[in-house]
C-alpha cells in the first residue's frame, strides 16, 4: 500500500498528539530502557491481558531483577512462578534465553534488531519493541493493536492472517514510524489500539484519526480487521487420577513434545471420549496402576479448557490406594502440602484450589 506523505504525516500528528495529551495508560514496563525487564514484559505479554501480565511481571522482577538472576534459578522454580500464565514454552525459551545472554554474551544483552531477533523464542514483534523501547532503533512494532488499527484507518479489506496481507501491513507500519522517536510512535500505536481503537465497542466518537478511517466511513469497524476461517481445534479428553497413600499423592513430570512440557500431572488416562466413573474405574489402565483396594474420594464435573488449537475436556477422580501398580513406576509421591510448590498447568490447578487439595 502506498501513501502520500500527506497522508503519513496527518496519521503520524494525530497519534502523536493523542499520545502526549490523551493517553493514560500506565504500565510499569513503560519508559524503562532496560532491555532484559522490555523483553522480560513482552514475553509475558504474549497471549496474555495487560491486567493480568502486570502481576506476573512484578513477581519476576521482583525474584529476578537482572538477567544473570532468571539465568541462575532452577527450571522448576521458575516454572512455579509462571504458573497460570499458559503457554509454557514462552517461559522455557525465556529461561534459554536469560542463560545465552548470561553464559555465552557475559550478560550483555544484544543491541542490535538482528541480534536480539536472533534469540529463541523473540519473534519480529518482540526485537522491534526491545529494539525501539530499550535502544532507540527504528523499527515498527506489529501486534493486534497495531494491526486492528492499521486495517482500519487504512481499509485492509482482505484477511489480515494471510502471509502476504502481514507482509504489506508490516511494509506499511514501516512506511508510517517516526524514525526521530521510534518508542514513543510504537508505544503510542499500541496503546491507541488497546484502548481507544479496540476490538469490541471502539470509541470511535473520540478518535482522532476517525476522519481519515475507512472503516468508519464505510460503517465496517466491527467487520474490520478481517480474518480468515480458523481450522478446527483438536479435541482432547483428559481422566486425571488423584492416587493418594497415607497423605501422598503420585505426580510425574510431563516430558515429550505435547504441551504442558516440563510441568508436573497426577496419572491421566486419555481416550476418544469422555469416559463415566464406572467405566474408567474398569479401564485397564487404571487397574494396572495400583494393587488391592481402593476408596473413591471425589469425582469431578467436567472441565473444560480452550487453547489454542485444542479443546481440553476432562474429570479427576480421587482415589485412596493401599499399595501401587506397575502403572505408577514413572510416578513420584509428594505430600499434600507439598504440591504448593510444584508447577501444574491451569487445567489442574484450578481443580486443586477449588477443592483445597493443596
Amino acid at each position: 500500500m502506498s501513501l502520500k506523505s500527506t497522508e503519513r504525516a496527518a496519521f503520524r500528528k494525530a497519534l502523536m498528539y493523542w499520545h502526549r495529551h490523551q493517553n493514560r495508560r500506565q504500565m510499569p514496563w513503560k519508559g524503562i530502557r532496560d532491555p532484559y525487564r522490555i523483553w522480560l514484559s513482552e514475553v509475558i505479554l504474549q497471549q496474555t491481558r495487560v491486567e493480568q501480565g502486570r502481576d506476573y511481571y512484578e513477581r519476576f522482577t521482583d525474584r529476578y531483577p537482572g538477567v544473570m538472576d532468571l539465568a541462575a534459578a532452577p527450571d522448576d522454580e521458575v516454572l512455579k512462578l509462571w504458573e497460570g500464565l499458559g503457554y509454557y514454552s514462552r517461559c522455557r525459551n525465556l529461561l534459554h534465553t536469560a542463560r545465552f545472554i548470561a553464559y555465552e554474551l557475559g550478560g550483555v544483552f544484544p543491541s542490535t534488531y538482528r541480534d536480539i531477533a536472533a534469540l529463541k523464542g523473540v519473534g519480529p514483534y518482540t526485537a522491534a519493541a526491545v529494539a525501539s523501547f530499550a535502544f532507540g532503533l527504528p523499527h515498527a512494532v506489529v501486534d493486534g493493536n497495531v494491526i486492528r488499527v492499521l486495517s482500519r484507518v487504512f481499509g485492509i479489506s482482505v484477511p489480515v492472517d494471510e502471509p502476504a496481507t502481514r507482509k504489506s501491513i508490516g511494509t506499511l507500519a514501516e512506511d508510517l514510524l517516526d524514525r526521530e522517536d521510534p518508542a514513543a510512535y510504537n508505544q503510542a500505536i499500541m496503546d491507541f489500539g488497546a484502548t481507544v481503537c479496540k476490538p469490541r465497542g471502539a470509541l470511535c466518537a473520540e478518535c482522532p484519526l476517525s476522519g481519515q478511517c475507512q472503516a468508519f466511513r464505510k460503517g465496517k469497524v466491527d467487520q474490520w480487521p478481517v480474518k480468515g476461517r480458523k481450522p478446527a481445534k483438536k479435541k482432547r479428553f483428559l481422566h486425571y487420577i488423584i492416587f493418594e497413600r497415607s497423605g501422598k499423592v503420585f505426580v510425574r513430570k510431563r516430558e515429550g513434545r505435547d504441551i504442558w512440557k516440563g510441568l508436573f500431572e497426577f496419572y491421566l488416562v486419555e481416550a476418544d471420549g469422555l469416559m463415566a466413573p464406572e467405566e474408567l474405574l474398569r479401564d485397564p489402565r487404571v487397574r494396572g496402576a495400583y494393587r488391592g483396594k481402593t476408596e473413591l474420594v471425589r469425582v469431578s464435573g467436567v472441565r473444560k479448557q480452550q487453547l489454542t488449537h485444542q479443546e481440553l475436556a476432562g474429570v479427576f477422580l480421587h482415589l485412596r490406594l493401599k499399595e501401587p501398580g506397575p502403572g505408577l513406576a514413572d510416578h513420584r509421591e509428594v505430600s499434600l502440602k507439598d504440591l504448593r510448590k510444584l508447577a501444574f498447568p491451569r487445567f489442574i490447578l484450578s481443580y486443586l484450589e477449588e477443592n483445597h487439595v493443596h
